[in-house]
């Protein structure tokens, strides 16, 4: 455990931007699939509308650091 003033609010700092991040990245693992299971399912219209969705989350995750640029761009155009 820590003992420094400064070291226990940097754990308690990185214990809330771990807890951020993860919520982040699963908004766009969720964004992805609703993409995915709408293509599965051949609805056109659903599709493009979590499309723009996804896209718009993993944008932000960049924005945030929580994804890399390349990542992102990557999975943007293979949903595409």
């Amino acid at each position: 455990m820590a003992n420094h003033k400064s070291a226990q609010k940097r754990i308690r700092q990185t214990e809330r931007k771990t807890e951020v991040n993860r919520k982040r990245r699963s908004q766009i693992r969720t964004a992805i699939r609703a993409v995915m299971d709408a293509i599965t399912a051949k609805k056109k219209d659903d599709a493009t509308t979590a499309l723009k969705k996804a896209e718009s989350s993993i944008m932000k995750g960049v924005s945030k650091g929580v994804v890399k640029k390349e990542t992102a761009s990557r999975k943007v155009s293979r949903l595409v």
